[in-house]
């Protein structure tokens, strides 16, 4: 009896995952499972695989019986749990795609796991599949895009073999020429990409330069309404100080009328006329 407990909760460190220190039962199958899965997707599977996508399905399940648990993990755990089974359930979808260039654009969507699932992995299993994937989809679309085919050009080898010497020349110089075919595609897909990255790199500049204009456009809107503003109290001020030189006028105009006025009739009252 203590034999079987002692094996028992070894297996268990074994298999917690190094984010968790005391994991429930539920959590230490999730985790098994999930392991399992990364193994299953980092091999390579005929096309009448049918356990991983099992394995995902109660994945699911499962990680939503641990979220409504009570011993639940932290919730930075949880979300890397769900971020890895939401790429093996995308990893799925994408393999069920037909053409080469949809399941590598699907395969860009893919956000693999940031941690390890179990304490003996270096690097997460999920970033693996990942590149794994994403070199595979590149190779078949190279191949799609050139038009190439190993295993005709392999069965096309192994005919030749017991062709005569002026046949197989002429399918040596066929070769060389496909080569060179080959090789100059290969150019032209490679510009290509070049092109385009440097077609995103230009859009990226112009992009950079309007909103640098628009923010200089904007800055000068607001200066612009700024002194608008300055020239309409300067305005106000002006018109204040014309009104009050005309009122300094007016008065001066009257003190002087006036002064005129009585130095008259003084001037009559002491210098009356000759007779």
């Amino acid at each position: 009896m203590y034999a079987v407990e002692k094996r028992t909760s070894t297996n268990v460190n074994r298999a917690a995952p190094p984010l968790v220190n005391m994991a429930s039962r539920l959590e230490i199958n999730f985790v098994r499972l999930l392991s399992r899965c990364e193994s299953i997707a980092s091999d390579k599977r005929a096309e009448a695989e049918w356990r991983l996508e099992k394995y995902v399905g109660a994945l699911e399940e499962m990680l939503v019986a641990l979220r409504k648990s009570t011993s639940k993990p932290t919730a930075e755990v949880l979300t890397e749990y769900t971020r890895k089974v939401d790429f093996l359930k995308g990893l799925l979808e994408a393999e069920k795609l037909s053409s080469p260039t949809e399941k590598a654009l699907a395969n860009q969507f893919l956000a693999p796991g940031r941690t390890p699932t179990i304490a003996q992995e270096r690097m997460p299993v999920t970033k693996t599949v990942h590149m794994q994937t994403k070199a595979r989809c590149t190779g078949q679309m190279r191949d799609e895009l050139l038009g190439t085919d190993l295993s005709s050009k392999e069965t096309d080898l192994r005919n030749r073999r017991g062709l005569p010497l002026d046949e197989r020349q002429s399918a040596a110089e066929l070769d060389a020429i496909l080569a060179h075919q080959h090789n100059l595609q290969e150019k032209i897909a490679e510009d290509m990409l070049n092109l385009a990255r440097n077609l995103k790199n230009n859009t990226l500049a112009a992009q950079s330069i309007i909103k640098q204009d628009n923010q200089t456009l904007g800055q000068s809107m607001r200066q612009a309404d700024v002194n608008l503003e300055k020239l309409k109290t300067e305005s106000e001020r002006l018109e204040q100080h014309a009104k009050k030189s005309v009122n300094w006028l007016l008065w001066l105009m009257l003190v002087l009328v006036s002064f005129t006025f009585i130095s008259m009739i003084l001037f009559i009252r002491l210098f009356p006329r000759l007779r």
